[in-house]
């Protein structure tokens, strides 16, 4: 067993970061200012976005776009079951009710099949989340997107670097919102990005975000500003720091570097785990696409263990190796079980591998021997519950 405890998650936080950072604390710019402009521009390159709407959170950023799409009381959103709150959260308190179409086994995305069954009159949008960084099919949820009038938003919460079909995610034909919380590909600490080909509606969000100020409100206090500015609609205080961009100015430069490293530690856990009848392993999409390996998420296959999954995870903490849970499906959560009323029967799919999920660590500063060293306590884990019955 490894002496030391290995977590499921940390970032990559190195000098550059760090003395941007102090830069930014020594110039006296700690809010809002030119490093978040340059941070903006830089991710509005990388993704091919036209428009790009930097925010304190992608939660953040899901709340103003719903808002500036005009969502509100009586309208549906049709969204995943496998995602964190904040997804349906953003639904709820713009007075929306989201509706969750169940997912395909293997990738646990969205089933484009099962939002067709759940579209209605009163549907506005489809929220697909990209999960664990592999792209969703995109092409059959614009399909029905445009047969119904509905506008598409990405999570892309774990898509940073994602491709699809030869294109970034934050580059097709809908809205996509990345986070960059402290375990995503890229982090700010905290952080988030609404991208868009729509001038108008990224104009919106960013009167929103920002207590309905115009775009460079920040300029007024600037030697070429002045301090005079105009209210044109009440909004919210979500506009990211300087010091946040600061760290991700050096982040994305090594966004692919991060994601091949962890595509190398996902590659040998899946060789590693291919014979272990216990584990069910990610399932690659067949279609075309880059996965950035934000999560690593086999399902534990209970039926043949004496364990339950939580026990599961208890047991690796006590090989000092350390495990998440992404996620826990919205329907299993006392609050959206009681004000949705969905059963488990009503999403089979999502039901059966939230009983079973969990994260293992996947990180860019992993080791070999770190690598090694959970997939030694995973088995052993395994070994020591296997049924026998």
């Amino acid at each position: 067993m490894r002496e030391t405890f290995l977590p499921f998650s940390t970032p990559t936080i190195e000098d550059a970061e760090i003395n941007e950072v102090v830069d930014s604390l020594k110039s006296g710019w700690i809010t809002t200012g030119p490093k978040v402009k340059r941070f903006e521009d830089a991710f509005k390159a990388y993704v091919g976005a036209p428009y790009a709407i930097p925010l304190s959170s992608a939660t953040a950023g899901l709340h103003v776009t719903l808002l500036a799409l005009g969502i509100k009381e009586g309208d549906e959103i049709i969204t995943t079951p496998m995602t964190f709150a904040s997804t349906v959260s953003m639904i709820i308190l713009c007075g929306a009710t989201p509706v969750l179409a169940d997912i395909e086994p293997g990738t646990l995305n969205i089933d484009p099949a099962r939002i067709r069954e759940k579209i209605t009159p009163r549907t506005r949008a489809v929220i697909p989340v990209h999960f664990a960084g592999q792209s969703c099919d995109m092409d059959p949820i614009f399909a029905l997107a445009r047969e119904h009038n509905l506008t598409v938003i990405e999570d892309a919460a774990h898509a940073a670097g994602t491709e699809y079909k030869g294109r970034r995610i934050g580059s097709l034909d809908s809205i996509s919102i990345f986070s960059f919380h402290p375990n995503k590909n890229i982090t700010t600490g905290e952080g988030g990005m609404v991208c868009t080909a729509d001038e108008a509606l990224a104009e919106e969000i960013s009167l929103l975000k920002f207590h309905g100020m115009s775009r460079e409100a920040w300029k007024r206090f600037a030697a070429s500003g002045t301090p005079n500015y105009d209210i044109l609609l009440p909004g919210f205080k979500y506009n990211m720091m300087d010091i946040q961009a600061a760290i991700g100015i050096h982040q994305l430069p090594k966004l692919d570097s991060f994601i091949q490293k962890r595509t190398e530690i996902a590659t040998y856990y899946n060789r590693e785990f291919a014979d272990v009848a216990e584990l069910a392993l990610p399932a690659y999409a067949p279609y075309d696409q880059r996965h950035a390996w934000h999560l690593y998420t086999p399902l534990v296959r209970i039926e043949k263990l004496d364990i339950d999954r939580d026990q599961f995870m208890a047991e690796l903490k006590k090989h000092n190796i350390g495990s998440g849970l992404h996620y826990k499906a919205i329907h299993h959560h006392p609050y959206y079980r009681d004000h949705l009323g969905i059963a488990d029967s009503d999403l089979p799919v999502a039901t059966y591998a939230s009983e079973r999920i969990l994260s293992l660590p996947l990180f860019p500063k992993m080791t070999k021997e770190d690598a090694a060293d959970v997939v030694t306590a995973v088995k052993a884990v395994i070994a020591a519950h296997r049924c026998t019955r």
